[in-house]
């Protein structure tokens, strides 16, 4: 006996209410709740008491070791961000803005594979898109089959067929199990069908990648609980202005979530960016003020990045504090530290930050690069574009020691930099004598001040 009760899920969010709110108590959006039908089985066979070997609490100590299976995707940087490849069994959440290339990087990985049969199921583009797509690619891999299916029951039956050893979903929003009665994209549908793709994954030990959907805030489509399910989330960022593409890890169970992979969109598809900081620094021929190259650390690779700024006086009579790929919170601290200690009057003067090739930084140690470079602009002095900087401002002015300082001064030295500028309190454990790059201690911010201006 089926009993079939109705709820009112938040699209937006997730949340459930008995009956229909206008705004979600969750996230504050209006007009998001829609009624869904769900069906509960009054079964008592399914809380059956017989237990059998696998119920059974088992000691640690006499838990089997399993080794860890990792299937390589042929891209590096996607092998960095997962920790090393694709587990097996594993589900892996793909999310990105719309046109921001998830549909092509998964194109990608499956026609890379040709050691693996691969069916790539698709519920938004017909066969031709598809055939379009791969053909401007310029990759053909004879073990890559195309399903374009939205019904659970139906690509479970092709999967069974054809036993593929990777599945790729685009997207999980699209799909429909006939157990629910609500429409593709509800959060009882979302549910339910990552519910069935995760118990295929787990008892056949077949990993799967899903392409999801966000939303305007910039998180996944569907309930919070579809992040609790699967085994990894990415993030695929970046501005569609831009050629670069970030993918990063928000969750991971077998791996780190402070690595990053790093695309470039070019006509072909998406390539893969193996030295960023050739990428992102641009070789101008000649001095500019306001210009001054960063040493940033994202996961375990050091970049080196072009911090741009530009210093005017107020035309209006509130000055601007503007900042593209930096935390506009943060610039406001280091223009009332160079005020307060360096003597600095910026406090009627536009202030405009931007990180060159739409990166978005969090790693406090570009904070010196963005101090000389706002006194680079302020002063119309340029540095010697073969220096970089690393180091955090404190409140008191003192340039505080950073981490993987070795890694920051080993990418300087080896793309050819001269001169890198550090904190004095980086120096201890440092062999000087190594390095053929020339390293500069710096203790206080306004002992960098007569070094170039």
């Amino acid at each position: 006996m089926v009993k079939i009760k109705t709820a009112f899920f938040c699209q937006n969010c997730g949340a459930q209410s008995p009956k229909w709110i206008g705004k979600c108590p969750q996230c504050g959006e209006w007009n998001t709740y829609v009624e869904e039908v769900i069906k509960t089985e009054n079964n008592s066979s399914k809380f059956s008491r017989s237990l059998t070997p696998s119920a059974l609490p088992i000691l640690v100590e006499n838990i089997p070791e399993a080794t860890e299976h990792r299937i390589n995707t042929n891209s590096e940087e996607l092998n960095r961000v997962l920790g090393g490849g694709l587990v097996a069994g594993s589900i892996v959440l793909v999310g990105g803005e719309p046109g921001i290339g998830k549909s092509t990087l998964m194109l990608q990985i499956a026609l890379k594979q040709k050691n693996h049969k691969v069916l790539y199921v698709s519920g938004e583009e017909s066969l031709q898109q598809i055939k379009i797509r791969a053909e401007r690619i310029g990759l053909k891999n004879s073990s890559c089959y195309i399903l374009n299916e939205t019904k659970t029951s139906n690509i479970f039956e092709q999967i069974e067929e054809l036993k593929p050893q990777i599945i790729i979903i685009d997207s999980i929003q699209t799909l429909v199990s006939e157990k629910i009665e609500s429409p593709s994209g509800s959060v009882s549908q979302i549910k339910e069908c990552t519910s069935e793709l995760l118990k295929y994954a787990k008892e056949t030990n077949t990993p799967v990648f899903l392409i999801g959907h966000i939303t305007k805030e910039g998180s996944i489509a569907g309930p919070k609980v579809l992040e609790h399910i699967v085994d990894t989330v990415l993030y695929f960022e970046g501005d569609r202005n831009h050629l670069f593409r970030i993918l990063r890890a928000n969750k991971n169970r077998y791996g780190s979530t402070s690595e990053i992979g790093i695309f470039e969109m070019v006509n072909t598809g998406l390539r893969e960016v193996i030295n960023p900081s050739e990428m992102l620094v641009t070789n101008h021929e000649e001095q500019l003020s306001g210009t001054i190259i960063a040493s940033t650390v994202e996961g375990l690779r050091p970049i080196l990045i072009e911090v741009q700024a530009l210093v005017s006086s107020a035309v209006y009579g509130m000055p601007q504090r503007t900042s593209t790929g930096f935390d506009l919170r943060r610039l406001n601290m280091l223009l009332a530290v160079l005020e307060k200690r360096c003597g600095f009057k910026l406090a009627t003067k536009d202030v405009f930050i931007n990180i060159a090739g739409g990166l978005k930084v969090e790693d406090p140690a570009i904070d010196l690069a963005v101090v000389c470079a706002i006194l680079s602009s302020n002063q119309d002095v340029a540095v010697n574009p073969k220096f970089t900087f690393a180091g955090e401002i404190g409140l008191s002015g003192e340039v505080r020691p950073i981490n993987r300082i070795e890694q920051r001064i080993s990418e300087a030295e080896k793309l050819g930099y001269e001169k890198i500028f550090i904190s004095k309190y980086n120096l201890k454990g440092l062999d000087l004598n190594t390095s053929k790059i020339k390293i500069v201690p710096i203790k206080k911010i306004e002992n960098i001040m007569p070094l170039f201006f």
